[in-house]
């Protein structure tokens, strides 16, 4: 752990871990076990980006959590490579040129997937010896890219007991979302521009999870209504405790 801010009865805490940067938000003047949300991140944002830090304070003031937070590989403050630089340029050509960007966003997502796992599993671990968050239960929340990279990590860690994700078609994902069972809330943009509402309908159908429910708002990608975050607290707090 690094610097450490409060205000507003949250308090913030930036740690590192080898090439993982994170921030930790916990309810101001608290110890002892509690359950941990861990939050994803969209692609080109990072860990503090100003929904994360809206929603990350609101769970933790509101809900009583923990809520870790980490950049995605070759995001937020951690080094970026070459071949991803590259990609994402030509991605951004491609959708400028008025592509439908739903491949490329798939191949992205794929590229990230192995390390980002990784990156979330470690983080999870280290977040979990702190005094102020405990080996409690833990739930995820990541839309658009933090659902692409989401799924993989709940298809392989068993310690992850509910998961809020969306904003994403089912292109790459078929065989890790089969492997989610844990309940499930899933968020779609009725008019989203990026994610074709067939291929986002196909992702819900294919997480095997029995307790799963589907959240339809109208709008574009970025156009989540913000009452959804309070769906989630109540969500999470069935599920979590």
């Amino acid at each position: 752990m690094t610097d450490q801010t409060s205000a507003d009865g949250v308090t913030e805490q930036s740690f590192t871990l080898g090439e993982i940067t994170g921030v930790l938000f916990t309810p101001q003047g608290t110890t002892g076990p509690r359950p941990l949300i861990l939050m994803g991140h969209g692609g080109g944002q990072h860990k503090k980006a100003p929904g994360v830090l809206a929603r990350a304070h609101r769970f933790a003031a509101e809900g009583r959590f923990a809520v870790a937070a980490i950049d995605a590989p070759n995001h937020g403050d951690r080094p970026k490579d070459e071949q991803f630089i590259q990609f994402a340029a030509d991605m951004r050509a491609r959708m400028a040129a008025g592509e439908n960007p739903t491949g490329q966003v798939a191949a992205m997502h794929d590229l990230l997937a192995g390390r980002a796992v990784a990156d979330w599993q470690a983080a999870l671990t280290a977040v979990q010896e702190l005094d102020q968050v405990g080996a409690g239960p833990v739930g995820y929340w990541g839309v658009s890219m933090g659902c692409g990279l989401g799924v993989p990590l709940l298809a392989a860690d068993s310690r992850i007991r509910a998961a809020v994700l969306g904003l994403l078609g089912v292109h790459g994902l078929a065989t890790p979302a089969a492997r989610v069972t844990v309940p499930v809330q899933f968020l779609l943009q009725w008019d989203d521009s990026l994610v074709p509402r067939d291929q986002a309908l196909a992702l819900f159908d294919a997480l095997g999870s029995t307790d799963k429910t589907l959240h339809a708002n109208p709008g574009d990608h970025g156009g989540v209504p913000a009452f959804e975050t309070g769906d989630a607290l109540r969500f999470f707090a069935r599920h979590l405790g």
